[in-house]
């Protein structure tokens, strides 16, 4: 949908290699900007990686897998901007603090401020400047919500948006 809707580059760490293709990308040079939309329902690259963060997660010395932000602060060129919609929940071990600040990187982080847009995204649904409709995949009634948030949560059925109906 980012690149589609969006007219994104999207990359996916667990089909490309996220700094390598950034890089060739970017000419060598790095991206200019890096978006976390995922956050810490990330999964690990690699088997040693997830093992070791299960054992952290059991033993709770780790709440978030900050994977998808490590690639971005790899991938960025020195002074980019790095958006962090992604929702992050906990601690973490894994970002590589020196690597952001020694290439001056920005990071902008945060939920989207609804109260502060939604009126005005609102009237310009209502005056069909703008469709949102194309996000939603799926619609429900409202007695079938938990099995609803199930099919999202566990990425089923292409699942992104459900509209519920009392």
């Amino acid at each position: 949908m980012a690149s589609s809707r969006g007219k994104a580059e999207t990359l996916n760490f667990e089909e490309v290699s996220v700094y390598d293709r950034s890089m060739e990308m970017s000419k060598g040079r790095g991206t200019d900007r890096c978006i976390d939309a995922v956050g810490c329902e990330a999964h690990a690259s690699s088997s040693l990686t997830a093992l070791m963060d299960k054992a952290k997660e059991q033993v709770r010395l780790q709440g978030d897998r900050p994977y998808v932000l490590q690639e971005a602060i790899k991938s960025c060129r020195k002074g980019g901007t790095i958006s962090v919609p992604g929702a992050y929940v906990g601690a973490s071990d894994a970002v590589s603090m020196g690597a952001f600040m020694n290439k001056g990187l920005t990071m902008k982080s945060g939920q989207t401020h609804m109260q502060n847009y939604m009126k005005r995204l609102l009237k310009k649904i209502e005056s069909n400047e703008i469709d949102p409709s194309f996000v939603i995949t799926h619609r429900v009634e409202l007695k079938d919500a938990p099995e609803a948030y199930k099919t999202f949560r566990d990425k089923k059925d292409r699942c992104i948006k459900v509209v519920l109906y009392p």
